[in-house]
């Protein structure tokens, strides 16, 4: 089998949770000996380095990039912008970018693939109505319903978007959808085969020393902004002094510094900090779609305590190994009982540990992946 991949960024920088979907998937291929083209945006941060870094370590066979130019100009208006004028798709939901069609029908014209995979549903347009497929199996990796992430636009209108998303995840042969709440949505609107494909994550667990009561990891984004402010507003003035926080992720750039937080902008893998951590927090007060850093703790066999947006996307709303309340006074009372109640924590930790063997381990995606593609 040959697939042809197209993930906009680099997946080796997995600082957010669509970079460790997209590198864990680039993982499942290798395991299946599957031979794999990657396409991706042209970006400073994806270098010569990294695209030997993942040949070198047979993750991709050829690596295609697509050029990203600065909107504006003559050329950009009569080739991007007036096409999108006047076409049906909400502009939205197409991100291509001036020649980027034409690199990416080149790459088809020189191969073919049995299985063509495009990341997100606002880059279908790379594939839809293409007449160089050559018969290949088109199949969108959703991550997140756009349209939701689309309604703070000026120019939002729900029934035109989300008339849009459906009509281009109607146009592919598979829908691979990250949560279960998405997998429900997208069947009762489209014709197209809606397969639930969890984030897959690999765990290292270690026996070490927990010098980490309370992990936080979070990325920048609007949705996680909030939840921070939220949390030590409301939440951090409630716990106990002696319990220390280490917050990882450019969330940092909004956190102020309190004592006993330990603030961390970047770390490249996580294995050895999950491992030194005895609880995981993701205050999430708003946003969609599974969430990465819920699962990576899960895999880790860490109690999490969460909000209800936390929880979304898996298949378990209880007895998963997640506390989740929207109460600040409860969220902290979660926190400081898994600290100082050993059995309550052992309890907790043995439902993480069950809800991902059976739904989210490399077992159990793995062979979700292997019924789909086969």
């Amino acid at each position: 089998m040959k697939v042809l991949y197209f993930f906009p960024g680099n997946p080796l920088v997995r600082s957010q949770g669509n970079h460790v979907r997209a590198y864990t998937l680039l993982q499942y291929f290798k395991a299946k000996n599957i031979t794999l083209d990657l396409v991706a945006e042209t970006d400073q941060h994806f270098t010569e380095q990294d695209v030997e870094a993942l040949k070198s370590q047979k993750l991709v066979n050829q690596v295609h990039f697509l050029p990203k130019h600065k909107k504006g100009g003559l050329s950009y208006f009569l080739k991007v912008s007036i096409p999108k004028l006047f076409s049906k798709i909400p502009k939205p939901f197409d991100r291509r970018q001036l020649n980027q069609q034409q690199a990416f029908n080149k790459v088809l014209q020189a191969n073919t693939y049995d299985k063509i995979i495009v990341s997100y549903s606002c880059w279908i347009p790379l594939v839809l109505d293409n007449p160089y497929l050559k018969g290949a199996t088109t199949i969108v990796d959703t991550h997140d319903f756009l349209t939701s992430q689309f309604k703070s636009r000026k120019d939002f209108n729900l029934g035109k978007f989300f008339e849009g998303e459906m009509k281009l995840l109607n146009s592919v042969d598979q829908v691979w959808a990250i949560s279960v709440e998405e997998k429900y949505l997208f069947e009762q609107f489209i014709k197209t085969p809606v397969h639930l494909v969890p984030h897959l994550t690999t765990s290292k667990i270690q026996s070490t020393t927990k010098t980490i009561d309370v992990l936080y990891v979070a990325s920048e984004n609007e949705h996680n902004i909030v939840a921070a402010q939220w949390f030590f507003n409301k939440v951090y003035p409630l716990l106990e002094t002696n319990i220390s926080i280490t917050v990882v992720g450019k969330i940092n750039k909004h956190i102020k510094d309190y004592p006993n937080v330990n603030k961390i902008n970047y770390v490249e893998d996580l294995s050895a900090t999950y491992n030194a951590s005895k609880v995981v927090i993701c205050p999430m007060l708003s946003g969609t779609g599974l969430k990465i850093k819920v699962v990576e703790a899960l895999s880790f066999n860490l109690p999490v305590v969460c909000n209800t947006r936390g929880v979304d996307g898996l298949i378990n709303k209880v007895d998963n190994g997640c506390l989740v309340t929207d109460n600040a006074t409860k969220f902290a009372a979660y926190i400081t009982q898994l600290i100082n109640d050993s059995s309550f924590y052992e309890a907790n930790k043995q439902k993480a540990n069950l809800f991902y063997e059976e739904f989210l381990s490399e077992k159990a995606v793995y062979s979700t992946l292997d019924q789909i593609l086969n």
